[in-house]
């Protein structure tokens, strides 16, 4: 019964992507038959080979896009998610068509008529396919109940996974068990729910649940620990006659850092142009509220452990951390300054470090730069935390996307492990994306507890 409820949705989830591919392609077609129709003075174009060709090709890019941004996760992404994707598709598509057709007319004199046919077709597509996506999750939401999940535990403080119950239309923890209760009881319950949820459970245990589920065909959800996203990743070798997997753990190769730095060069130099104004206006209010400096220097972490000083528009009171010591914003930390209220949650604090990223001490996307007094904390509480120091510190990266600003240390971490292993172009551009979706989220500015501010300060 569950095989055929997960084959529904799978079968609802193609038919949704190829909803939305014919959709995107005739808008497309519609497009490229009236330029043709314009321009074509010999009638070459107006085959029916050369318009199934341009259709097809639209075709197939929609599919590799969306694929690879993840716009077709129908009922498995949150919403926003969803469109953050889809519209990044779009726009990913749209310019690889204007060369593609440049290059069928053999005519780039038209790149201007493209140019503006195109950014109207990208508007149109985005609006329709948008709100298609979002009533298709509606109705899947409406088609397919959450999952009824078996929670595996090992100690009773953390038997909870909180964080489930956040997305109430898709999991449900209908019931919890020990590993104390042994293997057997386990084993035995696992029928009566669509999927089992291991928490952070030995290892030993873990594998024995795995090939159990796997035996059963049981979906099977787990907290990955850092040695399996190290590991996620790794190569397959057909050398000799047992299975061997490679883990170069090289972070990124030479020329993904050279192509990263061009990008980062190009894209701080024009946002240092375009928010020029808002720079001005933030300036001028900072220093008319209280006379104090307009910047914040703090010392940050870097690749390779390198220390530099990191630009940001002041949004606290002067010498806020007058004894020396670091002391996290808090949600109601009186600190802030009435200007600091109004730039925090939209991040325009940060903007100064458009300088840092031009001067080579961050890059546009990365793990987030730690201070130096955190990283000596959270280090000797996971000494793997130095691990996201393989690669150069970014201005927003995955733990600010996906996490929130009070994101514990140790899921920083593995989210920002995720970026380095798995690290793409294309990763690179989804997270410049949604950065600009998650201004709008309060608890992406959610600032630290009291009790975790304490913790720190005492540290």
């Amino acid at each position: 019964m569950n095989s055929v409820r997960f084959e529904k949705k799978y079968i609802y989830r193609g038919v949704c992507t190829l909803i939305l591919a014919l959709l995107v392609t005739a808008m497309f077609f519609w497009v490229w038959i009236r330029f043709v129709s314009e321009h074509n003075q010999t009638g070459s174009l107006m085959g029916r080979g050369n318009l199934l060709m341009s259709a097809g090709i639209c075709f197939a890019l929609y599919l590799f896009f969306g694929r690879a941004l993840k716009a077709f996760r129908i009922g498995i992404d949150r919403k926003a998610n969803l469109l953050a994707s889809e519209v990044l598709a779009l726009f990913c598509l749209d310019v690889m068509e204007i060369f593609v057709s440049c290059a069928i007319t053999g005519q780039f004199r038209f790149f201007p008529d493209f140019l503006w046919r195109y950014i109207l077709l990208f508007l149109v597509q985005g609006v329709v396919t948008c709100v298609l996506i979002y009533y298709m999750v509606d109705l899947y939401r409406h088609i397919f109940p959450p999952y009824e999940l078996l929670e595996v535990y090992k100690d009773a403080d953390d038997h909870k996974l909180h964080f489930m119950n956040e997305r109430p239309d898709k999991y449900h923890i209908a019931e919890v068990v020990s590993i104390d209760e042994g293997l057997d009881r386990i084993f035995s319950m696992m029928d009566d729910y669509d999927a089992v949820l291991i928490n952070d459970i030995p290892s030993e245990t873990k594998n024995d649940i795995l090939k159990e589920c796997f035996k059963r065909d049981k979906r099977v959800y787990f907290t990955p620990k850092i040695s399996d996203i190290i590991s996620k990743k790794s190569e397959e070798i057909n050398l000799f006659d047992t299975p061997l997997y490679l883990c170069r753990n090289s972070g990124l190769q030479a020329y993904q850092l050279i192509f990263k730095r061009v990008c980062d060069c190009i894209i701080s130099a024009l946002g240092l142009i375009l928010t020029s104004p808002i720079f001005l206006v933030v300036a001028i209010a900072i220093h008319a509220e209280d006379g104090g400096p307009v910047f914040y220097r703090q010392k940050r972490t870097t690749i390779g452990g390198q220390e530099f000083e990191m630009l940001k528009f002041r949004s606290m009171i002067v010498d806020a951390e007058k004894d020396g010591r670091p002391r996290p914003a808090g949600e109601d930390d009186d600190r802030i300054t009435k200007v600091g209220r109004r730039i925090r949650p939209v991040r325009i604090d940060e903007l100064p470090q458009l300088i840092n990223i031009l001067r080579g001490d961050m890059s546009v996307v990365g793990p987030r730069p730690e201070r130096v007094e955190h990283v000596a904390i959270y280090t000797d509480e996971i000494p793997e935390f130095v691990y996201r120091l393989k690669v150069k510190g970014g201005l927003t990266g995955p733990a600010q996307v996906f996490g929130r600003y009070n994101t514990d240390a140790l899921n920083k971490l593995k989210m920002d492990l995720f970026y380095i292993t798995n690290y793409s172009i294309l990763l690179d551009l989804q997270i410049l994306f949604e950065t600009v979706k998650i201004l709008a989220q309060k608890e992406s500015t959610e600032g630290f507890s009291e009790e975790r501010r304490e913790e720190m300060h005492d540290a």
